[in-house]
């Protein structure tokens, strides 16, 4: 599959590592962990989004996920099974090391 670099549609700055057509709005690590630290309104989705920055840094999908909840203000269920399942691998992933 063939890769391709755009600049981020946020800053215009950064340059964003696209391997899909359907990627149509390409955002680079720096503008998701921007919105990534921007406070929640939502108590329950603030307890669950409360993990380690690190984790979000390392993890794209963690990222994704943040991010879309800050730009749209609400997830699908499938996405929240998702998110939930990859933190509890990354839990047991910490504690192996």
């Amino acid at each position: 599959m063939a890769s391709y670099k755009q600049r981020c549609s946020v800053c215009k700055e950064q340059w964003v590592l696209v391997s899909s057509w359907k990627t149509t709005f390409p955002v680079c690590k720096v503008c998701e962990m921007k919105e990534v630290q921007e406070p929640l309104e939502d108590a329950a989705l603030a307890k669950l989004f409360d993990i380690p920055l690190a984790w979000y840094e390392q993890n794209s999908f963690l990222r994704s996920i943040r991010y879309q909840y800050g730009r749209f203000g609400r997830l699908t269920d499938k996405q929240l099974e998702a998110f939930k399942k990859t933190l509890k691998d990354m839990k047991a992933q910490e504690k192996k090391t």
